[in-house]
């Protein structure tokens, strides 16, 4: 059971194309956002959408193939671990953000 601690798996689309970052040794970052959608009809009836956006991040070979790829409203399936940063803002007050690290990419509807 321990390969299953702090594992996520989202299936959504891309809200922008992926953010490219250069890093040392050729390597690359990828960020993007993703958005995921579960739709449920309410006590009143009515049909209801609720959709989350979640922070995406790759490194190595998932983003290669991100870069390469995958662009905004492509359909993705990602697996990856949850890593909380923090960091203090230009007034000195800590901020933290939640994202998601992707180490596994599948493409559900993506256009070469």
């Amino acid at each position: 059971m321990s390969n299953l601690s702090n594992r996520v798996q989202l299936i959504g689309h891309l809200g922008q194309d992926p953010e490219i970052v250069k890093l040392n040794d050729d390597k690359k970052l990828v960020k993007f956002s993703l958005a995921t959608s579960d739709r449920y009809t309410n006590k009143l009836g009515e049909k209801v959408t609720d959709t989350q956006w979640h922070r995406v991040v790759a490194f190595n070979a998932a983003a290669n193939i991100i870069s390469e790829y995958v662009k905004k409203g492509n359909k993705i399936g990602v697996e990856g671990k949850l890593v909380t940063r923090q960091w203090e803002d230009k007034n000195g007050e800590k901020q933290y953000t939640t994202e998601v690290v992707c180490d596994q990419v599948l493409m559900l509807d993506t256009k070469a």
